[in-house]
């Protein structure tokens, strides 16, 4: 598989502050990525570079063999990067159906795929965002970055607050989205067995720097290298 994605030595943040430190990895078509780490250590903020809200004051951030550094955001989701932030940012005064069609990009990803892969968001289309629980918001974001037709999808805590019934369903889904449909993927998770689960590579960061990277499942194997890492008990 080729590579997609690429962190060449990033220095990154907000201002003159600095958040992320030299900080390198790659991603190939397909694969899921996690980042991990305590926080403050600037899970976030990567992702939030990658999308072009901060500034990277030395380095490269590479898409397809582009160098998308200076690229403003709107030209990365067209490149092909799909946000699903923290916040999940619906719109309150839209409907279901209205966020999901406001955004959307010509591609195999339309209205009635959503639906398909979201049922509970066909049965809510006319409610509004602001009528949504946690766990439909999450799904309505999720599947608004998919109306855009991404090749590389990034959630950021896609499962805080959320009951641990919702939590399932949606991990499940994501995993389908990226072993069935191919897309590439970076996450952004607090809980790291959860984390681990959905992906097939990981990264922890510690302050802004990779202090270590490998296989998911070997990271999720080895409690006492995890516990070491992160500072939790698994």
């Amino acid at each position: 598989m080729s590579e997609v994605l690429a962190f060449d030595h990033v220095t990154a943040g907000y201002g003159n502050a600095v958040v992320l430190d030299r900080l390198g990895f790659s991603l190939r078509q397909g694969e899921s990525l996690a980042i991990l780490g305590r926080n403050g250590v600037g899970k976030t903020t990567l992702l939030e570079t990658l999308m072009g809200n901060t500034r990277v004051m030395q380095g490269a951030v590479r898409w397809q063999g582009a160098d998308i550094t200076r690229w403003p955001s709107h030209r990365r989701v067209r490149a092909g990067l799909g946000w699903v932030p923290q916040e999940r940012e619906v719109f309150p005064s839209l409907t279901v159906e209205e966020n999901l069609t406001v955004i959307a990009r010509p591609g195999g990803w339309n209205l009635q795929r959503v639906y398909g892969f979201f049922p509970r968001l066909r049965e809510r289309r006319t409610n509004y965002g602001n009528q949504l629980s946690g766990g439909e918001q999450q799904m309505l974001s999720i599947g608004r970055a998919l109306m855009t037709n991404p090749k590389l999808l990034l959630l950021d805590e896609p499962m805080e607050g959320l009951a641990p019934i919702i939590v399932e369903e949606l991990a499940a889904a994501i995993r389908r989205l990226c072993e069935a449909e191919g897309l590439a993927s970076v996450v952004v998770e607090q809980h790291p067995v959860l984390a681990l689960e959905m992906t097939h590579r990981a990264i922890v960061l510690e302050r802004g720097t990779v202090v270590h990277a490998g296989p998911s499942n070997a990271l999720a194997a080895d409690h006492g290298l995890l516990e070491g890492l992160l500072g939790v008990g698994v």
